[in-house]
């Protein structure tokens, strides 16, 4: 036991010196980097290199924090269930396995979060604009020239204004930026938008006007739905947590010995096993629900 803890500890020791890196920090970062270049889908690159222009993307310290905490976590859990340290070990190393699909999640959230709050802002503004211009193109523009857009919504609504120019009309890029990013609040614009500009509809003030009501109501709803989803959460994740220590209660209710004494019968192991492999899942599907289903709309 005692070769092989000290096998893994030289095994890491020497991946670690032959990186360039000055700290371990550093090197850790390195290595997600060289392996997110290599399998990451180019979607999820870009979508990765956005959060980290944002700021919301962990620190090479909080990704350490993470894996220590999952790793901690793991292996505290693995020897208390079967008290064999090398169980304790690869329960620890699986683990560490799930960060970056933990990663993966919290960035598709975040990133859902930033194209609905600039999707909000695409639309608010045209609005105002064409009260000024009472012309959707002249309302992209401005909205354009304003800066307030970032990309890549900023580039998809150049793309809107290009089509249009180069086709006469709106209907192309209305099913552009429909197809981009179907949200009702676009498609709700983009159709009254069609009508004022082929019905020449007239005192749309008063719509407009009630959209951007609309609107308003339909962003407080999501953001007080985040911010509800966000305590579940946290109580989801304590949860979760918890349930692991059912075998500390069945210690409790047998004594030690008599459960280390039951740990010798096989059928005893598996069950185990599959009490953490179904509690994990859960914990995952959690995680997965919570960051994908942002209830943007």
């Amino acid at each position: 036991m005692e070769i092989i803890i000290v096998g893994i500890v030289l095994i890491f020791i020497i991946t670690y010196r032959s990186s360039s890196g000055s700290g371990v920090y550093k090197f850790i970062n390195e290595q997600k980097n060289r392996l997110y270049d290599k399998y990451a889908p180019y979607s999820y690159k870009e979508m990765r290199r956005k959060i980290k222009e944002l700021g919301l993307d962990y620190t090479p310290r909080q990704y350490f924090v993470q894996i220590v905490l999952f790793a901690g976590i793991a292996g505290v859990v693995g020897y208390l269930y079967f008290y064999n340290l090398i169980v304790s070990i690869v329960y620890a190393v699986i683990a560490v396995a799930f960060v970056p699909y933990i990663t993966y999640l919290r960035s598709k959230r975040q990133y859902s979060e930033f194209i609905f709050e600039q999707i909000q802002v695409y639309v608010t503004n045209t609005i105002m604009e064409f009260a000024t211009t009472q012309a959707f193109i002249k309302s992209l523009e401005g909205v354009v020239e304003s800066g307030i857009l970032e990309e890549p919504v900023l580039s998809d609504v150049k793309t809107m204004i290009a089509l249009s120019y180069e086709k006469g009309d709106v209907n192309d890029s209305i099913a552009y930026m429909n197809a981009k990013y179907p949200y009702f609040m676009v498609k709700n614009m983009h159709q009254l938008f069609l009508q004022v500009t082929k019905e020449g509809a007239k005192d749309t003030e008063e719509t407009f006007d009630n959209m951007l009501t609309d609107i308003d109501a339909l962003v407080e709803g999501v953001y007080r739905d985040r911010m509800d989803r966000s305590e579940f959460h946290k109580q989801f994740l304590i949860f979760g947590v918890a349930l692991y220590g059912i075998v500390m209660l069945i210690q409790l209710l047998l004594g030690v010995d008599s459960y280390i004494a039951m740990l010798d019968n096989k059928l005893i192991i598996v069950l185990l096993h599959a009490l953490v492999i179904i509690n994990t899942l859960f914990l995952l599907r959690g995680e997965k629900y919570y960051n994908e289903n942002v209830g943007a709309e």
